[in-house]
């Protein structure tokens, strides 16, 4: 199990897999659909409510700026990914913030009890909606210039993980992965796998596909994963 904590294995494989589909599909808004589909793998396969997705303003190796590709195709964009919700966090001149979720899921997500003791401990409102609550964590990015260290439960990272982390509870840490583990690892561990299993199968299927249209279609019709 240990083989999948590595967080600099994840990056590399994810390097890879990116730079495969940028490649790919030559036709602006395609690849940035394609990037969006990729980075919201674990969004789509349901193993996580949301994913943070980072677009720097900067040329990839092969001449593309997915942040230039964003202010020109956003509308775009998102009309065909109806399966992800797209919401800016943050943007400035170096890169835009995009919160990828499913909104079902990450309303179910946050509306468990033990999160919502958490995010209230936070500042946060309760009870309250997942939009409210999304909205409160924009306000927080946007004033303070950072992430608060509760932006592990929006995206999906164990409780117990984010608490220890937020200094909520006391358990000593164990391992780093995508995130800090603490405490029994195993849990935390398995989930980390099956992030990755996810990245790994959209990224295969995704790359099999003459176009992200393609891969939409057969999402709908619940042909991957």
């Amino acid at each position: 199990m240990a083989t999948y904590s590595s967080m600099e294995e994840v990056k590399s494989i994810s390097r890879i897999i990116k730079h495969k589909l940028v490649n790919k599909f030559k036709d602006p808004i395609d690849c940035l659909t394609a990037h969006l589909i990729f980075e919201s793998s674990e969004v789509l396969s349901k193993t996580k409510p949301a994913n943070l997705v980072s677009l720097v303003n900067r040329p990839l190796a092969c001449g593309t700026n997915l942040y230039e590709l964003w202010n020109q195709y956003h509308l775009e964009v998102a009309e065909r990914l109806e399966e992800i919700n797209l919401q800016v966090l943050k943007t400035t001149e170096k890169s835009v913030l995009l919160f990828c979720f499913d909104s079902n899921v990450l309303s179910k997500h946050l509306s468990h009890p033990g999160i919502m003791t958490l995010l209230s401990k936070a500042g946060y409102s309760s009870p309250a909606t997942s939009a409210l609550l999304l909205s409160e964590l924009q306000l927080k990015i946007e004033l303070s210039g950072n992430f608060p260290h509760e932006i592990g439960l929006f995206i999906g990272y164990p409780a117990k993980d984010v608490a220890a982390f937020m200094g909520v509870i006391k358990i000593p840490f164990t391992c780093q992965g995508p995130w800090k583990i603490y405490g029994d690892p195993s849990t935390s561990l398995t989930l980390v796998k099956s992030h990755l299993l996810s990245r790994l199968t959209v990224g295969k299927q995704l790359s099999l596909c003459k176009s992200p249209q393609e891969f939409i279609n057969r999402s709908k019709r619940k042909l991957f994963l």
